[in-house]
């Protein structure tokens, strides 16, 4: 005899929105993925921009955690 399944309720999926973020310096963010922190804006804009170059397919992003504001590293024409 086939047995009947019972529902469970599942919770809510829990939004990760800001977890992982610093809250001091500077943050390398891939695809949405803080990889890597830094202390100072020049190490993290050069990190950022050897990473897009290699991998130009790759969202690649600095954050700012000072005024929590990111930006997006575009690949440049040379």
């Amino acid at each position: 005899m086939r047995q009947q399944r019972t529902q469970m309720s599942t919770p809510a999926p829990v939004s990760k929105a800001g977890v992982g973020l610093p809250t001091n310096g500077y943050a390398l963010v891939v695809d949405g993925q803080t990889k890597k922190e830094f202390d100072t804006r020049d190490r993290a804009l050069k990190s950022a921009r050897e990473l897009k170059a290699r991998f130009p397919n790759l969202q690649v992003k600095v954050f700012d955690a000072e005024s929590r504001q990111s930006e997006t590293i575009e690949l440049t024409s040379a």
